[in-house]
């Protein structure tokens, strides 16, 4: 499936454990990107400084389902069933 344009849940529902531009740390699953921007599309999309983690994120049914709701929901879920205990 082609990525909904300004659905922007890939950025916001998983958890990404590598340093990026604006959170140096990564991100917490749930947190929003800084790097999302008001139109919901990554400001470090095809640039190099883009967590490897998102270069490799591809949009499918089974984890976006059919609006963003659905996408927070399912990558959340995703998220929470393949979480490492810390």
């Amino acid at each position: 499936m082609e990525c909904r344009v300004g659905c922007g849940a890939c950025c916001i529902a998983p958890s990404i454990h590598t340093p990026m531009p604006n959170m140096p740390q990564g991100k917490k699953a749930g947190e929003r990107c800084f790097n999302l921007n008001a139109e919901n599309l990554c400001d470090l999309f095809g640039r190099p400084e883009r967590p490897a983690f998102c270069g490799v994120f591809q949009a499918e049914v089974s984890v976006c389902g059919s609006n963003q709701a659905d996408a927070i929901r399912l990558l959340g879920w995703l998220e929470n069933a393949t979480a490492i205990a810390r």
